[in-house]
C-alpha cells in the first residue's frame, strides 16, 4: 500500500521532466512508464536504457513504498486535475487511485521490479558550473552534433577541462561549435569525455537560469548530471573524436567584423529563393567594409549588401545557408570577427576581443564559375 499527498504542480512539473527519458514503445512494458518511488518524499525515474532522469519533490507521505505508472496516462491525469493536493493511493494488487477535488481516476500499475535499476556512476572526477552558463553553452554548441549514426563518437559533444575551464566541442562534418567557460570547482587536471547529444539536450532544458552549480560525475563508462532535485544518466560515448586543434586553420590572412544580426537579416533575405527542393549556397564576396550576398534557383534569384568593417579582398566563397546562419545565431555576441582565406578554406567566426570563448567553423560549398 502507498499513500501520499502532493501538490499538483510538483507533481506535474517532475512528470515532465522524468517522461522525456522514457520509451515511447518497448518490449518491456515498465519501461513505458515512470517508477514512482515515495519515502520521505517522491522519487519519479525515468529510463530509456541509454538515458536516465530521476526527479524528486517533497510530499506528505503517509504510506511508503514503489510502483510502475504508465507515462502518458499518469500525465495525463495529473494535467487534467485541478490545481489544488493530489492524493495518491496504491492498494496491494497495484490498483492506483488519484483524487484531486471531485475529480477521481483509478488506473492499474506495475510491479516496481519490473523496472531495471538506473546505473550507478562511479565517480572518478566531479565537476561544477553555473547551471545558467551550461545551458548557454550546450545550446550554443550542440546545434553541431552530427546526426549520422555511422559515426556514433560524433553524435555527441567532446568534454574537455584544463586549467579550471570546461571546453565543449561538436562537429557533424560540415561545420565546428566550440565554447568554454570558467568551471565553479573540479578538474584540476585535464579531462576529455563525450556525451551523447539527445543527452545534452534532457541537460540543457533541466537546467535553470540560475547561478546555482550544476554538476558533473564522470564515471567510466556513464555521466551523472545532478541539477537541483534532478539528476539525468547517461552513457559515455566511445571512440576517437576528432582532432579538433589540427582540424582549425589558423593561417586566415583576412578579418572581417559584422554584426551578426545585420549578417543574419541579410542571408535572411536571400534565403528566400532557396527551399528544401531547390537547394542552392549563398555566394559571399567579401569586399572593402562590405559583404555582397545573392542567391540563384529555380524560383528566382535574391542579392543584397551587408555591412562590414575590413577587407575582404574581393574573396568570392558559398556558403550552406543554414550553417552560417546557424553559426551567427548561436554566437554568444553581437558582433564577431568572421576569418578568411580561399574561396575553399573553411570560414571562422570568433569574438572581435581577441578571447577564445567561442569560436565557430563553416565549410565553404564549392562554386561553379
Amino acid at each position: 500500500m502507498i499513500s501520499f499527498f502532493c501538490e499538483k504542480v510538483l507533481l506535474q512539473s517532475a512528470i515532465n521532466l522524468t517522461s522525456r527519458a522514457v520509451s515511447p514503445k518497448s518490449s518491456i512494458p515498465a519501461l513505458e512508464g515512470l517508477l514512482l518511488t515515495a519515502d520521505n518524499g517522491i522519487t519519479l525515474s525515468g529510463f530509456n536504457t541509454n538515458t536516465g532522469i530521476r526527479s524528486a519533490f517533497p510530499a506528505e507521505v503517509q504510506e511508503k513504498g514503489r510502483v510502475v505508472l504508465s507515462a502518458r496516462l499518469f500525465g495525463d491525469i495529473v494535467r487534467r486535475m485541478p490545481d489544488d493536493m493530489i492524493h495518491v493511493a496504491v492498494a496491494d494488487n497495484l490498483s492506483v487511485r488519484m483524487t484531486c477535488g471531485d475529480a477521481d481516476f483509478e488506473i492499474a500499475g506495475l510491479d516496481a521490479a519490473d523496472f531495471p535499476e538506473l546505473p550507478n556512476v562511479e565517480e572518478e572526477s566531479t565537476l561544477s558550473i553555473r547551471q545558467n552558463l551550461f545551458r548557454e553553452m550546450i545550446d550554443e554548441t550542440v546545434f553541431s552534433v552530427s546526426t549520422n549514426e555511422a559515426r556514433p563518437v560524433h553524435t555527441g559533444a567532446l568534454f574537455e577541462t584544463g586549467g579550471g575551464r570546461l571546453t565543449m566541442v561538436a562537429v557533424d562534418g560540415f561545420r565546428l561549435a566550440l565554447r568554454r567557460e570558467e568551471l565553479l570547482s573540479g578538474a584540476g587536471g585535464n579531462l576529455s569525455f563525450i556525451v551523447p547529444g539527445s543527452a545534452l539536450n534532457e541537460v540543457k532544458n533541466i537546467c535553470a537560469d540560475t547561478d546555482e552549480p550544476a554538476a558533473i560525475t564522470v564515471g567510466k563508462r556513464h555521466i551523472l548530471f545532478e541539477i537541483g532535485d534532478t539528476e539525468l544518466i547517461c552513457r559515455r560515448l566511445e571512440g576517437e573524436f576528432l582532432n579538433y586543434r589540427t582540424a582549425i586553420p589558423r593561417e586566415n590572412p583576412l578579418h572581417v567584423s559584422v554584426q551578426c544580426r545585420d549578417l543574419l537579416n541579410s542571408l535572411d533575405r536571400v534565403s528566400v529563393v532557396i527551399s528544401e527542393k531547390l537547394k542552392a549556397p549563398v555566394r559571399c564576396r567579401f569586399e572593402r567594409d562590405r559583404v555582397f550576398l545573392s542567391a540563384r534557383t529555380g524560383s528566382g534569384e535574391a542579392r543584397d549588401v551587408c555591412p562590414t568593417v575590413g577587407d575582404g579582398n574581393n574573396l568570392e566563397i558559398g556558403f550552406n545557408n543554414r550553417y552560417l546562419i546557424d553559426a551567427l545565431r548561436h554566437a554568444p555576441a553581437d558582433e564577431v570577427e568572421i576569418q578568411l582565406n580561399t574561396g575553399v578554406s573553411p570560414a571562422i567566426v570568433v569574438p572581435t576581443d581577441g578571447t577564445d570563448k567561442f569560436l565557430y567553423m563553416v565549410l565553404p560549398v564549392r562554386l561553379r564559375a
